[in-house]
This record gives structure tokens, sequence and C-alpha cells, in this order.
């Protein structure tokens, strides 16, 4: 039997709600961030899209796209309201619900509480109840198994319903460029590229030993999406893999006292983290971002679980000093992040995660 899946999607979610709440807002380009310099756009309104503007860019970039852009703070406490109010839409229909992010979750409604043997009919009563409880818009994909569902919600954004049937399926992946996968991101889209892979056609023609090869184990998962094959079930619970803080600084970090320093205040950030979330793990990585925007990284495990903010900060610290000639170069960037090796099953309740400042896909 088919199983049947919702991916439900928020339309411009933080940004969607500043507009709701601010109706001088509608109809113009807004960003969730902080508009001056060192700020980041966290969220994006769809009148901001056609500039160009997206999560992630320098708010001076997306000042020079768009001048006019408003700027607003985000309200992370409310978005999470939000979030709340919508996750319990979902849990009317199943249990089965597997947050991703505030903004989006898969459903398996193939038994339901409703008793309803229609997904599609499913995905329109959410949407509608979304948009009576909360005036924000939804997008739906719905399909038979996650990697199809995904796609499908992306697919007619925004306010949109997709729905990809079992016998459309592989047609539909066959033309799909490669960068809509799963997966697939900017950087491995321009090497597929390289390969003459674009599309899931092409995708289609690689044997798993050769994608394996190429792409490493990720290689196994294109295989079986160009078939539109995906056989992960969705997880109302899932073990929490990784946990972290990192920081940008005002001005960019270049004498030790200074880098030491701040590097103290991210393991005090990252224990109280672990520590409210009861997340153990045994592997530490240092992230640094460089003033020309390199960034590199350095991970060590042990052999126990990393419990204190002192050990947080002294395996930091001795992989600070692995990094050559780091004292040569100004420090825009620094987080540490604790991560649970293939092995380690430590589970947690799904719950959102704060860091510096969270992005919307």
């Amino acid at each position: 039997m088919n199983r049947k899946i919702i991916h439900v999607d928020m339309d411009a979610f933080y940004a969607s709600i500043e507009q709701r709440d601010n109706p001088e807002y509608r109809g113009k380009p807004v960003a969730v961030g902080y508009g001056e310099k060192r700020g980041v756009v966290a969220a994006a309104s769809y009148e901001a899209r056609r500039y160009g503007i997206h999560s992630a860019m320098p708010s001076v970039t997306a000042l020079r796209k768009c001048p006019h852009l408003i700027f607003v703070m985000p309200r992370f406490d409310l978005y999470r309201n939000v979030s709340n109010q919508i996750m319990q839409i979902f849990l009317e229909y199943t249990d089965k619900v597997e947050p991703l992010s505030l903004d989006e979750a898969f459903l398996d409604v193939t038994v339901n509480h409703k008793g309803n043997r229609s997904a599609t009919l499913i995905a329109k009563e959410i949407k509608q109840k979304i948009l009576n409880r909360t005036r924000l818009t939804a997008s739906a994909g719905v399909s038979y198994n996650k990697f199809l569902a995904k796609i499908a919600s992306d697919y007619k954004k925004p306010d949109g319903l997709f729905v990809i049937e079992p016998g459309d399926a592989e047609a539909f992946v066959e033309k799909l460029p490669v960068d809509k996968f799963f997966g697939v991101g900017k950087v491995t889209a321009a090497r597929m590229e390289k390969l003459g892979i674009k599309t899931g056609a092409d995708l289609k023609q690689w044997s798993e030993v050769d994608l394996v090869r190429e792409f490493g184990k990720a290689g196994i998962s294109y295989y079986h999406f160009a078939r539109g094959i995906d056989d992960r079930e969705v997880e109302s619970e899932r073990v929490r893999r990784s946990l972290g803080a990192e920081e940008t600084f005002a001005e960019d970090l270049s004498e030790m006292i200074d880098i030491l320093g701040a590097l103290d205040q991210i393991a005090g950030e990252v224990h109280r983290r672990t520590e409210k979330k009861k997340f153990l793990a045994r592997t530490l990585t240092l992230k640094i971002k460089f003033a020309d925007f390199t960034v590199i990284t350095r991970s060590r495990t042990v052999g126990h679980y990393i419990r204190s903010q002192e050990e947080l900060f002294d395996i930091g610290k001795e992989l600070l000093l692995q990094v050559d000639d780091f004292q040569e170069q100004k420090i825009r960037l620094m987080g540490l992040t604790l991560r649970n090796a293939d092995g380690d099953h430590v589970p947690v309740p799904v719950e959102g995660v704060q860091l510096s400042l969270e992005f919307e896909e």
C-alpha cells in the first residue's frame, strides 16, 4: 500500500507574520533581520525576493539590490508561538508529524484521526485551518513519499497545493532539474552539471556504483530519488545529532585575549543549551570564518561525553591553536558545535533551537 505523505511549508513565514501584524508593510519588500553593518537577512517577503533577496544574504547586499527594502527585527518568540499553533493543527489529523523547522513539517496521513482516505482533501483542510487561525498562507505537497511531497510543496508557491500521483512520479522526476532534488545544494548541482547531469533523466542514466563513487553515500539517495523511490518514514521523534552556537562579531577580532574571551562566551552558551536539551556528545567542532570569508573547521572526538563549559572551552582552545597562522588573519565569526557520532544514540524530543540567528528557507 502506498503511503500518503503531506509536506506543509509556510509561505515566507517570518516576513508574512510581520506583514500580517503591520498593515503598512503589506505589498512592500520586507526583510526580517538587522539592516545595518554586519546584518544578515533571516527571511524575505515575496516582494523582496523579486529583487533577488534571500535568507543568509548580507544586509548591505540586500539594500544595494533594493534600496527601499524595509528591515524588521526578528521576533522569534512570536514565530515559535505561531509555529506551535500550526503544529497543533497537524496533530488534529495524525500523530505522525515530523517538523523540519518552525515553518515546515511532514505528515503521514495514511491512517489519520479523521478517517479521511484522501490526502489531498486533508491538505486542503489543513491549509484552510491555518489561514483561519493564523491569517497566514501555506503551501502543501502530497505524494507517496517524503522526497516527492517536499518537491510538490514548492511547485506552486505561494498558497499552492500540488499532488504527485504514483503513476506520474517517474516522468515528473525525469523532467526535474537536479538542483530541485532533496539534498542537492548549489555546490553539488554545479558538480553534477560538469558531469552532464542537469535533470532527473540525466541522473537516471548513472549506476548506483558510479554515483557513490562520485558523491559518496549521498549517491545512494540520488540513485533512488531519480526513480521516485524514498523509503524514509515520517519520524515523530528524531535523534538530535548536533547542537551548537556561533557568533558574528561586530568588529573583526585579532587580539588573542579577545578571541579567547569570545570563545569562552560561546562555550558558555553551548553548555547552557546542552543542559536545557539534555544533549550529550563526544565530538566538538570549532568553526572560524575569517575577514575574507574563508571558513575553516577543526574537530576532536574524546572518549567521554563533554559535560562542562570548562571542557568545551579547553577543547575549543586546543582546536583554535591547531589552525595554521590564524593570528595573521582577523576573525569575523566563531562557533562551537557538539555532534554525535553514528554510534551514539541519545534521544531528545524534537524542538527548535535558536542559534545566533535563525534563517528561513
